[in-house]
């Protein structure tokens, strides 16, 4: 089998607009959450969120690629494919690398539909007025900024991709998806470079107060933003929304290392499974967590004593902290004890589409830097979730491979395994 090597990562997150820069807020603890700017949000329960913040579209991306059919969260993840490949030596490989119907994309994103401010618009213009073109003030280039491929295509057109393009919306589990067809599509022989990944932006006046309505944002930290995504604790009261891109290059390991490609790490397992529960909450004995993980180790073949770190889904939400916990115990039995686990949402708010993209970013961290991002604001420690959560501050330790977790409302989980870059053929 194939095996499939991380060779380049980017990032547009609450931390940073760069993957350095967002690892080291999540190594420092550092919290990406304040006050929402996208809207007014005067009168509304919630008033807080983890936005991406003083990001230059025209200096993060070519001027080449296009950038007036994108909209905001289109160029985050534009933005991310960018650096990934930069730093993955890929932005310019000749042909005789790999051919272009060898490269493709894979990106989990929610799915684009218009602003409803501007349709609102639109129909008090045409009940005030009567007017029958009233319809025409909504410009159809805005279809295209909608369209939640026209990232994607801008992606492969920086690549000249012409393999496999694929657009996921599970939710909070797409970039998890995102990633594992992308290495499955390198593994059974359909691509041999792929950029992979989520973007995600729902910080719109609707999103919001829908979240608020279905009691899943945190509404006791308005005035206190930094300490609002709790994961683990006993005092957590919903996730914080958040906002950003994360893009992985994958490749084939051996042609990777045939072009001098640095290795970041390699993917080796991947999970992804259904509750068939609830559509908000997760199963009580975590049930589809646990057949995710389960499928992710053990087509790594490391068994659960070769996992040192997960990268917990914590939300931050009573039911989801809960019933991972519960899940992590379960796959994991007597090596449970041992294992550190940590939240980097926490720090980066919930990037409901990406989340999966910055656990791998903190995975890769890890590996390379030996050091554990905490989980913060784990202040009081809930009855029953008595893992290591690794509170408050980094932990220096070697990690040679970490399990990564996404579960999606809908109940859609994905789990992936990621190890350091090995030598061995």
């Amino acid at each position: 089998m194939t095996r499939v090597a991380i060779t380049g990562i980017g990032a547009v997150t609450p931390l940073g607009n760069d993957a350095g820069t967002t690892w080291q807020g999540l190594a420092a603890g550092r919290s990406g959450v304040g006050p929402l700017t996208t809207f007014d949000a005067a009168g509304f329960p919630v008033r807080i969120a983890a936005q991406v913040k003083d990001f230059d579209p025209a200096a993060a991306i070519p001027a080449r690629i296009g950038r007036k059919h994108l909209s905001r969260v289109g160029l985050f993840g534009v933005a991310a494919a960018w650096e990934a490949l930069r730093s993955a030596r890929a932005e310019d490989l000749a042909e005789e690398v790999y051919d272009p119907g060898e490269r493709g994309v894979a990106m989990g994103a929610s799915v684009g539909r218009p602003e409803l401010q501007a349709l609102l618009d639109v129909g008090h213009l045409r009940a005030t007025t009567g007017r029958a073109d009233a319809f025409l003030c909504h410009p159809p280039a805005v279809t295209l900024t909608d369209d939640q491929n026209v990232p994607l295509s801008a992606m492969a057109r920086m690549m000249s991709a012409t393999g496999p393009m694929i657009g996921i919306s599970t939710a909070c589990s797409g970039s998890g998806h995102a990633i594992g067809e992308a290495y499955r599509a390198i593994q059974e022989g359909d691509a041999r470079l792929m950029v992979a990944g989520g973007y995600d932006s729902l910080t719109t006046w609707l999103d919001l107060l829908g979240f608020s309505l279905l009691g899943a944002l945190t509404d006791r930290h308005n005035d206190d933003p930094e300490h609002a995504s709790r994961p683990f604790d006993a005092d957590r009261s919903g996730f914080v929304i958040g906002e950003g891109a994360v893009a992985v290059v994958l490749e084939d390991l051996d042609a990777a290392r045939e072009r001098g490609a640095p290795v970041l790490g390699e993917v080796l397992g991947y999970g992804s499974t259904l509750n068939a529960w609830r559509i908000t909450d997760s199963p009580p004995d975590g049930s589809g967590a646990v057949q995710a993980m389960e499928a992710a180790i053990g087509e790594s073949g490391l068994g659960t004593a070769g996992i040192d770190y997960v990268v917990a889904h914590g939300t931050s939400t009573h039911g989801n902290d809960q019933s991972e916990t519960v899940a992590i115990k379960k796959v994991f039995a007597d090596d449970a004890r041992r294992l550190v686990v940590s939240a980097p949402k926490s720090m980066a708010g919930h990037l409901t589409s990406a989340s999966l993209g910055l656990g791998v970013l903190a995975a890769l961290g890890a590996i390379r830097h030996s050091l554990v991002p905490p989980t913060v604001n784990l202040e009081r420690p809930d009855r029953g979730l008595d893992l290591d959560y690794v509170p408050h501050t980094a932990r220096p330790m070697p990690v040679a491979a970490a399990l990564i977790n996404a579960f999606a409302f809908g109940g859609s989980n994905t789990s992936l395994v990621v190890g350091a870059p090995r030598e061995d053929t």
